[in-house]
């Protein structure tokens, strides 16, 4: 089967072209969802009006026509400090942390922030049987959160050491969509109760 063929017409648009190659066309009205995108790696060679961007694996190419340019600016936006969690996200997950047995009997912490190639996942742990538990941890809990999750799942399952990873959700309010997604992941929910944990004594406690 032939490759989908699309065509965008002629209108002014937003082209984003980023440090890691990608290339991506924006309308007005579509707030951060792109038109039409080619991911890296890529090359864009600029030919008058006519620019092509490549894909250095699948051979794709993404053609754009330039009728005008209005506006063309470059920023260096240096190295991305990644997502920082506000203040409740961050103590959920340190007290969550402390007190681990709240996902089940037997749970044992690995470590909080286990680093992958995209991104901190916020707990690993243990479950009773030993198996490893990924837990991804947010104030309200949205789809946009089991999408995560399930993107640090598929790649700490590739690693022998882990595999296999299960996932857990846990946030104070979960909402029905990110549920039902979440069940069809096979990805555990929890609804956490911030003042609970916050009157939990240490299961560890220290004298200082």
């Amino acid at each position: 089967m032939g490759r989908l063929t699309a065509h965008l017409p002629m209108a002014p648009r937003l082209v984003l072209i980023k440090a890691d190659g990608s290339v991506s066309i924006h309308a007005d009205d579509r707030a951060f969802k792109p038109l039409n995108w080619m991911n890296p790696p890529c090359k864009l060679k600029e030919d008058g009006p006519t620019w092509t961007v490549t894909h250095g694996k699948t051979g794709e190419k993404l053609v754009l026509t330039m009728d005008e340019i209005l506006h063309d600016s470059s920023h260096e936006l240096g190295v991305d400090p990644g997502l920082i969690k506000d203040g409740v996200e961050a103590h959920l997950q340190e007290l969550l942390a402390e007190h681990i047995s709240t996902l089940g009997e037997g749970y044992t912490l690995i470590r909080r922030e286990f680093m992958t190639a995209i991104g901190p996942v916020d707990i690993l742990c243990r479950d009773s049987s030993g198996a490893t538990v990924a837990v991804e941890i947010k104030r309200r809990g949205e789809i946009d959160g089991v999408e995560q999750l399930t993107r640090y799942l598929e790649l700490l399952n590739r690693d022998p050491l882990l595999a296999p990873v299960r996932g857990v959700f846990a946030a104070q309010e979960i909402k029905p969509q990110a549920r039902v997604l979440a069940a069809d992941r096979g990805i555990d929910c929890v609804t956490l109760d911030y003042a609970a944990l916050r009157g939990i004594e240490p299961e560890n406690p220290t004298l200082f």
